[in-house]
């Protein structure tokens, strides 16, 4: 039996972006080649090429995991690339491994030096396998990369390259050897998830000089990847692109980067030159140019969109042009942030994946996206980070705060409600929206161990209100410096939240046969709603009295009839009072228009969802916004940044709302886990005269679209084969339809109260 493949690294570190080489013939006498596998990964990242062609459309390769535990192994079919005499190379660069993670300055946690391996299976028409592999016998040199960091960006010297060094004949004599590193192979895993990839590429729009003198371009759209260039000009002579999310006083807007430099440079060869910087990565949607020979053109520079291959599965349009574009900016904000690890923003010092915006927007990216597989391969992530942490779940996933400096490590602060809740919260998302109990059962370990560590943080009066709670985290009343600083309590949110996860996890646990688990999520979730009523709600009114508590409370059926009534009216007394602005955080946002719908304030919720003035959803996009920003200002109407520091143009935690527009605006919703019952009841309002959603679910595309034409509301819906379609009109009796296309009407309701 063939030993297995070894890390290797090179005796040299060559500049943290080394070029390994393995030539090899295929062996004669074995008839035809039937199959090549090619298994490749790397602590770092890798760009493997088999006689000079790139192996895959990867990049990024094998993108971030929990590398202590699992390092995923990517698998291509090269058989026809194969030759009678080949060379494999393999292209390296710091990624997330050696590079700086975090807003503390920590780099390499995961690895002193870069190491790639790599197994070539060539197997024959009589059974013979070839087995090419790294081991000690690889060659390393130069490449023409001389610096390359994910967060500050990469230096390409066009004069270095050395054309052909991946393709036979090339001789290496003049390189140097390689070196085993010790490696555990049983972290070794297949992707579940999908890997990285350039999606599309968007054209500069404009190029510009700004008041300083600097030359300017924009590409009209933040997104997440780099820009590839062609250019001519003198041997030796540097070009400096910086990137950035924001124009401020006309300039390119890096403040909010913090120390992330996002800088990629280019040394000339003097022959025409073309450079693509695939050893980093850049949030932005403006570039300055330094050091350009002459004048640059738009068709020099194109933006090259980089994200994890994730298919589009769910769409919205409506009458107002704010909203669909809002829905559009949605949807870029999580193609942005949806690279290997569901990321809080891509441009500045931080790009972690932290749990809490995932916990809240699960529900919204598997409407957008086939997020099946990519969300399963974290989720596997938490519940390593987890196993190790005594059952607490991580702020982050991959954990870097475990080993930083920073006084931020939950193993010390304990567990945390909606950061740690999403350990619960996006397996019920994949659960309902894809009907796989798989996910139920992988992680029923994982659910449980955090449900035993809340119950374990319960105070004596059976709430939570001990210990580090992020609360209702970015509140816009909190102050820019510190956004934890809320109107609701955190305790009032950590029990509620707590609460959800019990039921949660009661029902998942039902569905799967893990009886003993329901009952035990059953007993808890019991015990904390008579917690609750106990100690935060007198006739209705819940503790710290502002919009969030309510939105929680209600949504998350903490109350009795009576009280639910007084509580609504409440809720829908606050919005009013402010101006239809909004007053909630990471926790209240998604869950506040549901609180108003179900409480029968639809008008108020939609005033809510229509309000253009700062705080709201569709202030930003007056504002000239492509993507969801973190900050309901993090631009100021006077067009100058938030003065605090954590100022991102790029989040999309607060595009939860998205959902709500799916299943209430559009009208269309999972009755049961995976879409075999559909819900059909769109809920006009908000003066739109026209909305239309679908959702190529498991059984195959469903679809509303909806018009109002005088006192009729016009509904088609479209309902695939194998499932049923639960159809609530207003002015007309609940009714099922079966698959195929429907055409009915309903009586217009649009700016008209809807009792639940």
């Amino acid at each position: 039996m063939t030993p297995p493949a070894q890390m290797i690294a090179p005796d040299d570190d060559l500049c943290g972006a080394p070029l390994l080489r393995k030539a090899f013939a295929l062996e004669p006498g074995h008839g035809d080649v039937v199959s090549a596998r090619l298994l490749v990964t790397a602590l770092g990242v890798v760009e493997a090429t088999l006689n000079g062609e790139p192996v895959s459309e990867d990049v990024l390769t094998p993108g971030w995991s929990s590398y202590e535990w699992r390092l995923r192994q990517a698998e291509v079919d090269v058989l026809a690339m194969l030759r009678d005499t080949n060379v494999l190379g393999l292209r390296l660069g710091n990624g997330w491994a050696r590079g700086r993670l975090g807003w503390t300055g920590g780099r390499a946690l995961y690895t002193d030096e870069l190491g790639a391996l790599a197994e070539l299976t060539v197997r024959y028409a009589d059974g013979h396998e070839q087995v090419v592999q790294t081991d000690g016998t690889w060659r390393a040199g130069p490449s023409d990369t001389t610096s390359n960091d994910l967060y500050d960006g990469q230096t390409i010297d066009a004069g270095r390259r050395t054309p052909g060094w991946d393709a036979p004949g090339f001789d290496d004599a003049g390189w140097s050897g390689v070196h085993v590193l010790p490696f555990d192979h049983a972290r070794l895993t297949p992707y579940v998830g999908p890997p990285v990839v350039r999606h599309e590429e968007v054209p500069a729009q404009r190029v510009w000089t700004s008041p300083s003198g600097r030359t300017l371009v924009d590409f009209g759209q933040n997104l997440v990847g780099w820009v590839r260039l062609s250019v001519t000009g003198p041997a030796g002579h540097e070009i400096v692109l910086r990137h950035a999310e924001v124009l401020e006083d006309g300039e390119l807007g890096t403040r909010p980067l913090r120390s992330a430099r996002a800088t990629d440079r280019y040394v000339l060869s003097g022959a025409q030159d073309r450079f693509e910087p695939t050893l980093t990565l850049h949030g932005f949607r403006y570039v300055e140019v330094e050091g350009w020979p002459g004048e640059v053109r738009p068709e020099d520079l194109v933006a090259v969109v980089v994200g994890s291959r994730v298919e589009r599965t769910g769409r919205f349009e409506c009458s107002s042009d704010l909203l669909t574009r809002f829905h559009r900016n949605v949807v870029w904000g999580m193609r942005g942030n949806f690279v290997d690890v569901p990321t809080d923003c891509p441009q500045r010092d931080e790009r972690l994946g932290w749990t809490g915006d995932i916990s809240v927007f699960a529900p919204t990216a598997a409407y957008l996206f086939d997020v099946a597989d990519f969300l399963r391969d974290w989720l596997a992530d938490l519940a390593a980070e987890q196993r190790h942490a005594d059952g607490v779940v991580p702020f982050v996933v991959p954990d870097t705060l475990k080993s930083d400096p920073f006084p931020f490590r939950p193993d010390q602060l304990g567990a945390t409600a909606v950061w740690g809740d999403a350990a619960v919260w996006v397996p019920w998302a994949l659960w309902w929206a894809y009907g796989d109990e798989a996910v139920v059962r992988d992680q029923l370990g994982s659910m449980l161990g955090h449900l035993r560590r809340v119950q374990a943080s319960l105070s004596p009066t059976g709430v939570w209100d001990t210990g580090f709670q992020f609360g209702d985290w970015l509140d816009p009343d909190a102050p820019p410096d510190d956004p934890a600083r809320a109107k609701a309590d955190p305790g009032v949110v950590a029990t509620a939240c707590a609460h959800r996860t019990a039921s949660m996890l009661e029902r998942m646990a039902s569905a799967v046969g893990a009886d003993d688990v329901a009952r035990e999520a059953g007993e808890t979730a019991t015990a904390l709603r008579e917690a609750f009523g106990r100690e935060y709600v007198r006739g209705g009114r819940v503790h710290s009295d502002c919009v969030t508590v309510y939105a929680l409370t209600l949504v998350f059926g903490l109350l009795d009839e009576e009280d639910r009534t007084v509580a609504g009216e409440r809720l829908d007394e606050l919005v009013r009072e402010s101006g239809h602005l909004i007053s909630t955080g990471f926790a209240g946002t998604p869950f506040v228009l549901d609180a108003l719908t179900d409480t029968g304030h639809l008008d108020t919720a939609y005033g809510l969802l229509m309000q253009q003035e700062c705080p709201s959803w569709l202030y930003p996009v007056t504002m000239g916004a492509t993507t969801v920003w973190e900050r309901w200002d993090s631009m100021l109407p006077d067009g100058s940044v938030n003065p605090g520091e954590m100022t991102s143009f790029n989040h999309y935690a607060l595009g939860a709302v998205a959902d709500w527009m799916h299943r209430t605006v559009g009208g269309l919703a999972p009755a049961e886990p995976g879409y075999r019952r559909i819900l059909v009841r769109p809920r006009p309002g908000g003066g739109l005269t026209r909305a239309e959603t679908s959702l190529d679910t498991p059984h195959g595309r469903a679809a509303v679209a909806w018009r109002v034409d005088g006192d009729a509301l016009l509904v088609d819906v479209e309902v695939p084969e194998g499932t049923v379609a639960v159809v609530m009109l207003p002015g007309r009796p609940e009714e099922e339809v079966g698959p195929g296309r429907h055409h009915l009407r309903g009586d217009a309701v649009a700016g008209t109260e809807v009792r639940a």
